[in-house]
């Protein structure tokens, strides 16, 4: 009789194994399916530029990914940030999506603070075809963690009205330095009575795209302060005042005062990240009547440009994804990989790209009208391959904040550049715990 049962027993047990196995396979051979449905959530901000941008991707990518779905959640930057630093300093990753679009300016930031948080992408996405600065934004410790996107790279952008008023001509301000562009404000000045170019008051932004320029910023390679004895910045705030004294850069109190200097024309001009184009090309009566040629450089700083950035994002993989290979295939052949994808977005929202073969397509080729023909796009592609490269540091906000809350102290004399930088290099040591 115990026999009897021992081998019932053996067999359910055989049996039940044999059920198990069946479903383990069954299970396996589901999850292996390349043609299982799959959703990848996306988080980024701004309808008409990035979510645009990402739902063409999603669109191009389902061709040939007909079970891939893109979920776009429009999240606002500041929203973003909340959000994740309350998942991930909980460890709550549960929630958090399987792409997010990142600044490039806190890129680093958060890799190095989150460090099992981001999927490195190295021998998944290709990145050795997008302009060199944009790359090194993403890079920490020698791995790759971001996909590059929209390109920041700064031109110098001209009204001809103006600018033909005072006696000059484009070619004037091509490949100069600041010393000449100073000189020839100063004309514009005196024969139109306007200003070359504005800018926000207390605002680091034209100091940084000056800083860029010679490939300095407030952090050396190492992530060390380089403030106070940095002779680039002290020669970017020794000219940014020379400016403001001659009334060459006229400082305005708000963003839209800023915009008001180009589409009311208070300026002749703006030196600014591509895009600006979309709020130049807001006022159509000016049409035909810009030009765009290069940025200003330092005459006396050895490897100083022409060239520099404002601005930019990219798109990283959340390492909590339930298909990161997915995702990073997703962005390997789509914003890395698409000129379609390009050419698509490029006329409605301005996003010029730093993925330098797009700059090879009809489109960035194209001529524009708003500038009297130039070919903008296919310049500032152009332009995009030559920005320094710069390492943010993990404090840039803080950074760039204790320069800007110094400039009009600089301006006005209060403080003299050497002090004004010592007192920000010593808000930031505070703010870092040094």
């Amino acid at each position: 009789m115990m026999k009897k049962l021992l081998k019932v027993g053996m067999l359910a047990t055989f049996f039940a194994s044999m059920i198990f196995m069946g479903c383990s396979k069954k299970e396996a051979a589901k999850a292996a399916d390349p043609n299982a449905p799959v959703t990848l959530t996306v988080w980024c901000w701004d309808p008409n530029f990035n979510i645009y941008a990402m739902n063409t991707a999603a669109e191009i990518y389902k061709r040939d990914h007909p079970n891939v779905t893109v979920n776009v959640v429009e999240t606002p930057w500041a929203d973003m940030q909340q959000k994740l630093a309350t998942s991930l300093n909980a460890g709550a990753t549960d929630t958090l999506p399987d792409i997010i679009l990142m600044q490039d300016n806190a890129t680093q930031r958060y890799v190095i603070n989150y460090p099992k948080a981001f999927l490195p992408l190295d021998g998944k996405v290709d990145v050795s075809q997008f302009a060199g600065y944009k790359v090194m934004d993403g890079t920490v410790d020698g791995k790759h963690y971001s996909v590059p996107f929209d390109n920041g790279v700064t031109g110098t952008f001209l009204n001809m009205d103006i600018i033909e008023a005072a006696g000059l001509k484009l070619e004037d301000f091509e490949d100069i330095t600041w010393d000449r562009f100073i000189e020839l404000g100063k004309i514009v000045k005196e024969k139109t009575g306007k200003g070359l170019i504005g800018t926000q008051q207390g605002s680091s932004d034209m100091l940084m795209v000056m800083l860029q320029s010679a490939g300095s910023w407030f952090f050396d390679a190492n992530g060390k302060i380089t403030m106070k004895d940095n002779p680039v910045l002290k020669e970017t705030l020794a000219t940014y005042k020379k400016m403001v004294e001659a009334g060459v850069l006229v400082e305005v109190p708000d963003w839209a005062g800023y915009i008001a200097t180009i589409n009311g024309a208070t300026c002749a001009g703006t030196i600014n990240g591509c895009w600006i184009i979309g709020s130049i090309v807001g006022e159509p009566s000016q049409k035909g009547r810009w030009r765009l040629t290069t940025t200003p450089r330092f005459a006396n700083i050895p490897n100083a440009t022409n060239y520099s950035n404002q601005g930019g994002s990219s798109w990283m993989v959340m390492a909590n994804s339930k298909a990161p290979e997915v995702a990073m295939d997703f962005l390997n052949k789509t914003f890395a990989g698409s000129k379609e994808l390009y050419d698509t977005i490029l006329p409605s929202s301005g996003a010029i790209s730093t993925w330098l073969p797009a700059g090879d397509s009809e489109v960035y080729n194209a001529p524009h009208e708003f500038f009297g023909g130039q070919k903008v796009y296919k310049i500032l592609t152009g332009y995009a391959s030559k920005v320094p490269q710069v390492k943010y540091g993990v404090y840039n906000y803080e950074a760039s904040g204790a320069i800007s809350s110094r400039i009009i102290d600089i301006v006005t004399g209060k403080l003299s550049i050497d002090e004004a930088l010592k007192a920000a290099q010593e808000e930031l040591e505070f703010q870092m715990g040094m």
